[in-house]
């Protein structure tokens, strides 16, 4: 019986993949530098161990297994895990990928490299590994140091930039071109697919997964979730994208969906499987006699890794307001390459684009700076000090005084929450228009032409199911209201608002006139499409505008859920789990009577300075005072109600003298707790400060957090100036925040 040649070379793969990364479990050593010694030693450059004979099939295998890894990436992404990272990382991110980027491409010209390898090295540099990073943490046990959250911020900004990158890449690499039109082109049809597919994907999917609850178990879900992603990949290729993008995408719109940790779990073994395949697939590429002859080139990328991501990260992170001390701490868990690198680089071999030297150069500069990385880590607070020996006392006050000056926040202004508003409104409408256009360009009107003889009758036909379909976009691109505060207070506040007011509502109305007479000149003549469009504007938003409302209402609604949908979940099996949107909790210590601070006023304890804590209530006996005055004393058995980080509450645990910490879900007084309120029209709390809105004598109740947008502000200080929107956290009397309002 013959036996295929694959399964022979499969088994030959996944033995060797067993044996060398048990091996490497027990070094304590990455798995990913594991599967690709095995694939090196299957390969058809080692010859002491068979060899694969089908390289071609399991070169198929392992572009199975790219697809399945950006799957998974997609599903632990979520475009609003994006939304929460924050300015720092943002910032931190964006100027680590820039300078590493722009370095390698300049490197790899100075070595003597063609324009594509050395863009292509940029591209690999310009992420780091999120897999390494984590296992150094966790063996250096500083996994929840507050520079870790940054650094955790900085690598998923990482990933869907270098996904970006890829296809850009990928885009060059197949036309040739360099243009900046060519570029620009390419990024806004990028930005339209990925617009779209989220914007479709989370309306319909939820929406059915939902309805086909009862049919699904862990099984056709499974299959459903594959179907869903190879689907994807299919229609990103046909659009001129990367099959590793359509993967992504169809990833991160299921992460949003109630079923998304289901899927994770279950398309887990399938994606160890496939990425096990593609590993092992890059360890084939190795040749140790390219490696030896290119020793320089991976010694000076190697070089470029470690200093140019340790500055450029470390920049980033100063420019962003942190500290010297945090931003060296980020800069030096960054610098080395992640798995993304061998991804780039081998797609850099499949286009026929990059020369065979790129690939071993970046197998060797991974695996020393795998091995370098937790050295880094572990050295960064003793660089951190010599910094400080050294630096100037001049340069050292002015880092210091623009870290403190970036941490408070400026106050929006109305015209930027209006404008912020109208650019959602327009882009977001827009897109959908777009869409729907391109649909019925493309497919119905072809679909309806072909099987109705009468050409006018088609065309007139082809028309009406378009703007059938767009047109409750239509209405809310040109007519729905800006219902905000700031656009009411922007209009009553001067007569000289209302000419920009009138200038931004004339743009809307514009370009939804340019969507709806884009559509109808596909298949009329300018001025019968001009009347056309005329005509049909007046329908949609004279005679059909109550009704358009009432439908464009209940699409949003139900996006909103869907959108929502696994907060609300989780939010309902673990109502106290995320309360604060950010690491602070609220704890009970227990006063040992023979504590230091025992019969001192709080006002000379000054605990917010020297710990970072609040006192939100005292309990003492069967009274309890509910945030308490800076004359208030401790006493002896006091049970104080204290708000902060982990850490925070660690240290001042030392100082009480006491192990008592009783975790927030164990207090025991239900009318003491945290409580949120937001800034509206009922609190009439905006331009107030903490201090003079009164709140803390109206409500027993201290403030402890502001939560605005994507930034958190723990423990604000009294002069800081509550926003529209904000949503402030309360510790004190549940029943008398819950009443509040100035």
């Amino acid at each position: 019986m013959h036996l295929p040649q694959l399964i022979i070379d499969l088994a030959l793969i996944l033995g060797a993949a067993g044996i060398i990364t048990l091996l490497f479990k027990r070094l304590k050593q990455p798995m990913v530098l594991g599967y690709i010694i095995a694939g090196f030693i299957v390969g058809p450059n080692f010859h002491l161990f068979p060899t694969i004979a089908d390289s071609e099939g399991i070169k198929t295998w392992s572009e199975i297994g790219v697809i399945f890894l950006l799957f998974s990436l997609g599903l632990e992404f979520s475009f609003k895990k994006l939304m929460r990272v924050g300015g720092t990382a943002a910032i931190t991110a964006f100027v680590e990928i820039t300078c590493i980027t722009i370095a390698g491409y300049y490197v790899g010209q100075l070595m003597g490299w063609g324009t594509m390898d050395s863009l292509f090295l940029g591209g690999l540099l310009a992420s780091s590994s999120t897999t390494i990073i984590i296992r150094a943490f966790e063996e250096l046990g500083i996994k929840k140091k507050p520079f870790t959250k940054i650094v955790f911020g900085v690598l998923v900004i990482e990933d869907i930039v270098v996904i970006l990158m890829m296809v850009l890449l990928s885009t060059m690499a197949v036309s040739r071109q360099f243009e900046g039109t060519e570029m620009i082109f390419t990024i806004l049809k990028l930005s339209f697919f990925l617009a779209i597919w989220f914007l479709a994907g989370i309306f319909l999917l939820p929406t059915f997964l939902k309805k086909m609850e009862k049919y699904i178990n862990s099984e056709t879900l499974l299959i459903l979730s594959i179907a869903l992603c190879l689907g994807m990949v299919i229609l990103a290729t046909q659009v001129g994208f990367s099959a590793e993008l359509g993967a992504f995408i169809m990833g991160s719109i299921i992460a949003e969906t109630t079923v998304s940790e289901k899927v994770e779990h279950l398309i887990q073994p399938v994606k160890d499987l496939f990425g096990a395949i593609f590993f092992v697939s890059v360890g084939m590429l190795i040749d140790p006699k390219m490696i030896g002859e290119y020793w320089a080139p991976v010694l000076w990328v190697t070089l470029l890794t470690i200093v140019g991501k340790f500055v450029s990260t470390s920049a980033g992170a100063l420019l962003s307001g942190q500290t010297l001390r945090q931003s060296v701490q980020v800069g030096m868990s960054m610098a080395q390459v992640g798995e993304f690198a061998f991804i780039i680089a081998t797609l850099g071999l499949s286009l026929g684009v990059t020369s065979d030297f790129l690939f071993p150069v970046a197998v060797g500069v991974s695996a020393i700076t795998t091995f370098t990385t937790p050295y880094m880590i572990k050295f960064s607070v003793p660089l951190y000090e010599w910094l400080e020996r050294i630096l100037p006392e001049k340069w050292l006050n002015t880092l210091n005084r623009y870290s403190a000056s970036s941490q408070t926040l400026q106050a929006d202004s109305d015209w930027k929450i209006v404008l912020r508003s109208y650019i959602r409104v327009i882009v977001l409408n827009s897109v959908i228009m777009m869409g729907v256009i391109l649909l019925n360009v493309y497919y119905i009107g072809p679909f309806v032409m072909k099987y109705i003889q009468n050409e006018w009758l088609a065309r007139i036909l082809s028309v009406l199911i378009g703007i059938a379909m767009m047109s409750p976009f239509i209405w809310a691109l040109m007519i729905q209201k800006i219902s905000s505060t700031a656009y009411k207070a922007l209009w009553l506040d001067s007569k000289y608002n209302h000419g920009p007011l009138v200038v931004v509502e004339v743009v809307r109305n514009v370009v939804g006139v340019l969507l709806v007479g884009f559509l109808v000149n596909q298949y009329f003549p300018f001025w019968q499409a001009l009347l056309g469009t005329a005509f049909i504007l007046a329908c949609v938003l004279i005679v059909l505008r109550s009704q358009l409302q009432k439908y464009y209402d209940r699409i949003e609604r139900r996006f909103l859920a869907n959108l929502n949908a696994r907060e609300t979940a989780d939010a309902g099996k673990s109502p106290r789990r995320d309360l604060l949107p950010w690491d602070a909790q609220v704890s009970e210590i227990e006063v040992n009577p023979w504590s230091t601070l025992i019969d001192k006023p709080l006002v000379s304890l000054e605990l917010r300075e020297k710990y970072g804590i609040n006192i939100g209530a005292i309990k003492r006996g069967e009274v309890t005072i509910y945030a308490p005055t800076r004359d208030e004393k401790i006493f002896p058995h006091d049970t104080l109600v204290v708000i902060g980080t982990e850490e925070q509450l660690e240290e001042f645990g030392k100082v009480v003298d006491t192990l008592n910490v009783i975790p927030n879900n164990a207090l025991n007084d239900d009318n003491v707790g945290l409580t949120s309120i937001m800034v509206d029209e009922y609190t009439g709390l905006k331009g107030q400060t903490v201090r003079t809105s009164g709140i803390r004598e109206k409500t027993n109740a201290l403030v402890v957090g502001i939560a605005r947008g994507s930034e958190k502000i723990l423990n604000p200080d009294s002069n800081t100036t509550f926003q529209w929107g904000d949503v402030i956290w309360l510790v004190g009397d549940r029943k008398r925040i819950k009443d509040f309002h100035i």
